[in-house]
């Protein structure tokens, strides 16, 4: 069984290779960065991992999950997103405040318990902010969807999942009324800067930056 950091770790490199999908390995100063820890601290782990088997590593060429890795991974994000879902939906956390406490919740070690909170949710297929909830057997289902940045004036679309996860990002759009089910219309995209001029839901205007809308996806 791996313990709460090696859970980190592998969770953490499995997002970092599905940004750069390309790329042949995910390298030591990227996880560094994603865990706020120091490069040695990064390539020690990656040792202990690799003599685990749960992933493959060589020097200067980073880093790739084995299977058993990427399903240790995957049921760590499946707990988290389903431990998300609850805090959100029966202990009424707004979904700026449930990533830290999911955080400490997914490395609990129930299937039995992830399970029965699976069922008693209703098997919610995403997260509060729009992420697919991996199924048990590590099977993930993405949505079609893309980034509200690749509108044009007169497109609209219907806001389905975040990118940044962050407090801050999350309080923002709150304020600006654009939350998950927002139905939205590009009323204009400013040359100057690539901001947005946005209708939402029929009722209210906003201006939005170029990087808040390359955090935002979309349905049509």
């Amino acid at each position: 069984m791996p313990s709460q950091t090696e859970e980190n770790y592998l969770k953490a490199i499995f997002k970092l290779a599905e940004e750069e999908p390309e790329a042949t390995g995910v390298s030591t100063n990227r996880i560094a960065a994603a865990l706020a820890t120091r490069a040695p601290s990064v390539t020690d782990m990656l040792r202990r991992l690799s003599e685990k088997n749960l992933l493959n590593y060589e020097r200067y060429r980073g880093v790739q999950l084995t299977a058993e890795g990427q399903r240790l991974a995957l049921l760590t994000i499946r707990k988290h997103r389903l431990w998300e879902v609850f805090l959100v939906q029966q202990l009424g956390f707004s979904w700026d405040e449930v990533h830290d406490v999911a955080e400490e919740l997914e490395h609990v070690q129930s299937p039995l318990l992830m399970r029965r909170l699976d069922a008693f949710l209703g098997h919610p297929a995403l997260d509060p902010h729009g992420d697919p909830i991996p199924a048990e057997d590590g099977a993930i289902r993405r949505p079609a969807h893309r980034l509200l940045a690749d509108l044009c004036p007169g497109d609209h679309g219907t806001l389905c999942a975040v990118k940044n996860t962050t407090a801050p990002f999350l309080q923002y759009l709150d304020k600006v009324g654009l939350q998950l089910g927002a139905v939205v219309e590009v009323l204009d995209k400013v040359a100057f800067d690539n901001s947005f001029e946005l209708k939402i839901n029929q009722e209210r205007t906003a201006l939005i930056s170029a990087e808040v809308s390359r955090n935002l996806f979309v349905t049509e």
